[in-house]
């Protein structure tokens, strides 16, 4: 029996899904952003640092040197974030999220392959390219072009892929590295970031509102909704469409790029110490495990927080707000004396992470505009990787010095409080004359 090519009318429906299906097509768009986000997480370091024990007992190269290797591959990833930033305004989110996807899959199988540390660096680099940074990135400024008056909201359930994201792959890959041991468990995870993420994306997703015949929020031409009027709450992000040059000659470009710098920072740094944290208070690792997933949970509760208040408040404030609760989980880490203090501060920790996380996707497009989103997202998460990648180093070092965490909190403290100072005086730019 011979098997038949698709006919052109079937592949024709496909191309004119979006205007075939009885709602806004952004609808359709949102769970394959966040099904991209929650890919994502075989290149985060909630699931990498699940492979560093097994990586260390069978190569016998110590935690520094592991550790190096990973802080040396992400700031080498955040490096990438600037061109794929271009790339994503020259191309779009279809062609792109294809190719970091397949991408990814091959990184994540190279893994398995790994025999020298030079080999380990590349594969770091790799996992935090088109795992954390790109599929980041990519689906974040996807969502911020098919909406404006629900950008928030929108936002907000995209984030949703992140969140089940850190709840599942910590344990998944677990799982996978008892069974099949841990070379294997990256080979699984290769294929299954190509069967979650290539079909949708192929299938589904389509450039912007505007490439498909559609406005955005599925607005009418000439509408009243779709002015920037009438918005219940007193706020209304005014697309300017800023170029990357002009908005790079805005104080509120680096403000807000200064603001990003302590979440990305600390949390990274207390997530990825979480383990020791614990451990200095006298509680067992097994707590820890279970306040990551806390965490996990409860940033849920920040995200969606944030989606209903960044459509109707002025982000800036918000984003002072997730400072905030990042300095009351930093000051809580003192009070740690039983599990559940440790469960409490995790949870404050996620809440300010998902508010930060929310407001931080929404905020660039309605100061900056969508017509150059990706360009200047990229410069955002090439700082926001490059944070993300240092702060482990200074807590540990403090750590191995000291024997304890608490001065390098204290110093660590100014920053929260000097980008939540930042953030309140970030205004929206002005449209250039």
């Amino acid at each position: 029996m011979t098997m038949k090519n698709p006919s052109p009318s079937n592949w024709s429906k496909l191309v004119n899904l979006p205007a075939r299906v009885p709602f806004f097509y952004g609808w359709l768009i949102l769970p394959v952003a966040a099904l991209s986000l929650f890919v994502s997480g075989p290149g985060q370091t909630y699931t990498v640092s699940v492979f560093v024990e097994p990586i260390m007992e069978e190569t016998g190269w110590s935690r520094t040197l592991v550790s190096s290797l990973y802080t040396a591959g992400s700031l080498s990833a955040a490096v990438t974030m600037v061109l794929v930033g271009k790339l994503f305004d020259r191309y779009g989110a279809r062609l792109m999220l294809t190719i970091v996807g397949l991408i990814f899959g091959f990184v994540a199988i190279f893994m398995s392959q790994v025999t020298n540390p030079f080999e380990l660096y590349f594969g770091f680099a790799g996992i935090r390219t088109f795992g954390q940074g790109s599929l980041t990135l990519v689906p974040s400024a996807l969502v911020s072009l098919w909406f404006i008056r629900r950008r928030g909201k929108a936002t907000a359930i995209a984030s949703l892929g992140s969140s089940a994201s850190f709840a599942t792959f910590p344990p998944l890959t677990h799982q996978l590295i008892s069974k099949l041991g841990w070379r294997n468990a990256w080979i699984a995870l290769g294929f299954l970031i190509w069967g979650l993420l290539l079909p949708p994306v192929i299938a589904i997703i389509r450039r912007s509102p505007e490439s498909v015949g559609l406005l955005p929020d599925g607005d009418r031409p000439g509408s009243s909704t779709n002015s920037n009027s009438g918005k219940s709450g007193g706020f209304e992000p005014e697309e300017i469409n800023l170029t990357t040059k002009e908005a790079l000659r805005t104080k509120s470009f680096w403000l807000l790029m200064f603001a990003s710098s302590s979440q990305a920072l600390i949390s990274t740094a207390l997530v990825f110490h979480q383990v020791s944290i614990f451990g200095t208070k006298g509680i067992e690792p097994g707590i820890a495990a279970i306040a990551l997933t806390v965490m996990a949970v409860s940033s849920l509760i920040g995200t969606f927080l944030a989606g209903i208040l960044s459509d109707k408040y002025p982000n800036r404030y918000i984003l002072a707000a997730a400072q905030i609760l990042l300095i009351a989980a930093m000051l809580s880490t003192f009070a740690i004396t039983r599990p559940w203090h440790g469960l409490l501060y995790n949870g404050i920790l996620g809440v300010g992470g998902g508010l930060f996380m929310t407001t931080t996707s929404v905020i660039w497009p309605n100061y900056f505009g969508r017509r150059h989103l990706g360009s200047i997202r990229g410069l955002a998460t090439t700082s926001m990787v490059g944070f993300a990648a240092l702060g482990p180093m200074p807590f540990g070092l403090f750590f191995d010095r000291s024997g304890s965490y608490s001065i390098v909190i204290i110093w660590f403290l100014l920053l929260p409080i000097a980008c939540a100072i930042a953030a309140l005086l970030a205004h929206p730019p002005k449209a250039p004359n």
